[in-house]
């Protein structure tokens, strides 16, 4: 008994344990997972309840045929005598917003995530990362102020725009607040690709830029993509933001390419309305109609980055 009691190098549980040591075990072992299990059930039970309370809520708004209304005109005029719920214009501010902070972030966080991989020594990128990823800590409501207060007086001056509060602001700051997200994926997406795939194609004769372009920057291709659609979530979904910098313009940019115009934004809308609205009433269910089609593109959107994230998964698994 003595020798089936040793314990063997570097573990300090014995190799034969006695019947009470099995059974607490058991009960253990049976025990976390129980609770893991019940963690789990809990987040997803929480989203379900989402999902399920927005469109209760909704519900009566679109079974009386307001939905096509709501998704083909441009006149939101929830507080007049014949009230109007169309929200293509608020819909179309949305997306412009978060095409001018994707046009600008996805670039520049691509280039600042090759330079952090490939290009700067081992040190700095150690210091230089974890300070880019502060970047998501700062609350929005002071990115707002900063949009409010400095850059949009600063646009009016310099670039001659009759307001500051337009859609280039808001995307502009947008754009600053998707890049740690962008650059951190992006960073561990290409230095996970392997290195003898660099060092042949440094034997073949291309050069470190072709190599990056052509060969690193391909095989990572779904780690960019999918940080790419979580930084256009963390666009689409911001609210302090646009409210406070987009100039909250029911409007559509005539003509297209005017940043400077103002616009608004369906997070823009819900957070300003849904305060001073009766509940049950038309406008507040139209609100959460709108609430329904900002879930559905964000849910959309992280269904696609999701399965990006899992090809990545599966590819650095392969190389394990």
């Amino acid at each position: 008994m003595n020798e089936t009691k040793t314990q063997s190098a570097g573990f300090t549980k014995p190799l034969l344990l006695t019947p009470r040591e099995d059974i607490m075990g058991f009960i253990t072992t049976h025990i976390g997972r129980i609770l893991l299990f019940c963690i789990t059930a809990f987040s997803v039970l929480a989203v379900l309840l989402i999902f399920f309370f927005v469109i209760k809520e909704a519900w009566p708004f679109i079974a009386r045929g307001g939905l096509w209304e709501f998704i083909t005109s441009k006149s939101w005029y929830p507080q007049s005598h014949e009230a109007q719920y169309g929200a293509v214009s608020i819909i179309v501010g949305s997306m412009y917003v978060t095409t001018i902070a994707m046009l600008i972030a996805v670039p520049l966080g691509l280039f600042c995530a090759l330079f952090l991989s490939d290009i700067s020594p081992f040190g700095l990128r150690q210091v230089v990362k974890p300070l880019i990823e502060m970047l998501a800590a700062i609350p929005s409501v002071a990115y707002g102020f900063f949009a409010v207060l400095v850059f949009s007086p600063f646009m009016q001056k310099h670039f001659g725009f009759h307001t500051g509060t337009n859609a280039f602001n808001a995307g502009i700051i947008l754009a600053i607040m998707a890049l740690p997200t962008i650059i951190s994926m992006s960073e561990d997406s290409i230095s996970s690709v392997s290195r003898h795939l660099r060092e042949a194609s440094y034997a073949l004769g291309a050069t470190r830029t072709e190599t990056l372009l052509r060969v690193v920057m391909p095989s990572a291709h779904s780690g960019i993509i999918a940080a790419v659609i979580l930084g256009m979530m963390r666009a689409v979904g911001e609210t302090m933001v646009v409210w406070m910098a987009s100039g909250n313009a029911n409007q559509i940019p005539s003509p297209w390419w005017n940043v400077a115009s103002s616009v608004r934004t369906m997070t823009a809308t819900i957070a300003g309305d849904m305060g001073e609205t009766a509940k049950g009433s038309d406008h507040y269910q139209a609100l959460f109609a709108m609430g329904v089609v900002l879930l559905a593109f964000t849910f959309v959107l992280n269904i696609v980055s999701e399965f990006f994230v899992s090809k990545v998964r599966k590819t650095q698994g392969g190389r394990r």
